[in-house]
Order: structure tokens, then sequence, then C-alpha cells
């Protein structure tokens, strides 16, 4: 196992070679491939992350509310930017998966890699300790502009969409589901977004009907965005 090539790589990245290299690639290892899946370590992962994310934010922006500061924290640790940064350490490429999911494109699936780089950030955890896995979140987020504006950033699509109709003494949103599509077990919702003043519909698709709604409202704030900027 530590000599697989890929996983020898990726301890590179992430500047921690493990000593139990086991611990690496069940982290790697989702449950459609295998009993000895990583949800244990995402569950470890998710808790340490959210420690560390927090401890440099308490140092960054150490002014900021508390409030604010869990704006910015969700901001760092939702589920796009994990992808981001999963993308960023080459996992698509080692993730195990089952032939299933394989085939519908898990591995290239945002909740799939988001879930395996907490579940990494739990093995580095377990295999060196909390001075380990701090070290590595930092290095994961030195890229990352850390400032005040990152807590407005936060601010969902549907919030910032019916703020943006009410400052302007326009009427809320209405939503619509037009399709679902799928199995029961792994169905997409498909949602429309009116704004009757401006007669305008945009369509966002999810996992659930509330990611869709997201979505519809963030596609619906940026061609209103748009409209006025012409």
């Amino acid at each position: 196992m530590t000599q697989n090539p890929g996983l020898r790589d990726l301890q590179v990245r992430l500047h921690h070679r493990f000593a139990d290299a086991a611990l690496l690639q069940r982290a790697l290892t989702h449950r459609s491939f295998s009993a000895d899946h990583n949800e244990r370590l995402e569950f470890l992962g998710d808790s340490v992350l959210n420690l560390a994310v927090a401890h440099l934010l308490y140092e960054a922006l150490g002014t900021l509310p508390e409030g604010d500061l869990s704006r910015v924290r969700a901001q760092l640790v939702r589920q796009d930017s994990l992808h981001q940064l999963a993308l960023g350490l080459g996992l698509p490429d080692l993730i195990r998966l089952g032939e299933g999911e394989l085939r519908s494109g898990g591995q290239r699936r945002p909740s799939i890699l988001a879930d395996a780089l907490e579940a990494v950030i739990g093995a580095v955890y377990l295999d060196g300790g909390h001075a380990a896995a701090d070290a590595l979140v930092r290095r994961l987020f030195e890229g990352v502009q850390i400032t005040p504006a990152l807590s407005a950033a936060s601010k969902d699509a549907k919030t910032a969409l019916q703020e943006w109709l009410q400052g302007r003494k326009m009427r809320l949103p209405q939503y619509e589901v037009t399709r679902i599509l799928g199995e029961a077990h792994r169905q997409t919702f498909e949602v429309a977004c009116h704004v009757a003043e401006r007669n305008l519909t945009q369509v966002g698709q999810g996992a659930s009907r509330r990611a869709a709604e997201q979505a519809a409202a963030a596609a619906m704030l940026q061609a209103l965005e748009q409209s006025v900027q012409k």
C-alpha cells in the first residue's frame, strides 16, 4: 500500500507522511467500494476542520463578532469550497468507488470529493495528531484571502435574492418544482424561480428541492444584476 505511487505523491502534496498508510487508503474509500469505508473518518475530519478553521479565523479576524466569524467559517468549509480543494489535491484520481458510482460520475461529484477531503483531514489527525491536522488545514487555505467580506459572501442565494428584491420594493420570488429526474434514491430536482415584475424565470437543479431552489435563486440574482448593468 505504501508503494502506491498515487498515495505516495498525495502524501507529498499533503506535507504529511503517514505512519499508518491504511488510514489514508481508507479515507479515499467510498462506501460503494468497501465496508472499510471513509464515513467515520469524514465524521472526525469535519470536527477537526471546523476547529482548525475557527482557530485560523480567530487569529486573522479577531475583531469580528462571533456571528460574523461563524458566517466566514461556513463559507470556507461549505461543500463547494472543499470540492475545489479536493480537486487541487488530485483526489478524483485516487478515490475508490464501486462500479455504479464510477459509471455515474462519482469521481467528480462534489459531495463525494468534499467528504473524502474531510476524511483525509481526519486520517491526518489520527496519524499525526492535532498539530499535523491543523498545519494541513492552514496549508489548504493559505491561498484564500480571509477578509470580513467573506461574511457577506456566505449569505445564501435565496436570502440575497429576497433582500435584492425588497430593497427595490418588488414582490418576493416564486419557486416551482418543474421536474424530478432519476430514481427515488438518487433524484435530481429542477426548480423554476419567477420574478413577476421583471417577467423573468430562471431554472436551477440540485439533489434536493432546497438545493435546486438555491441554484435557481443564484441564477436569478445573476440575471437581475446583469440587467441592471446594461
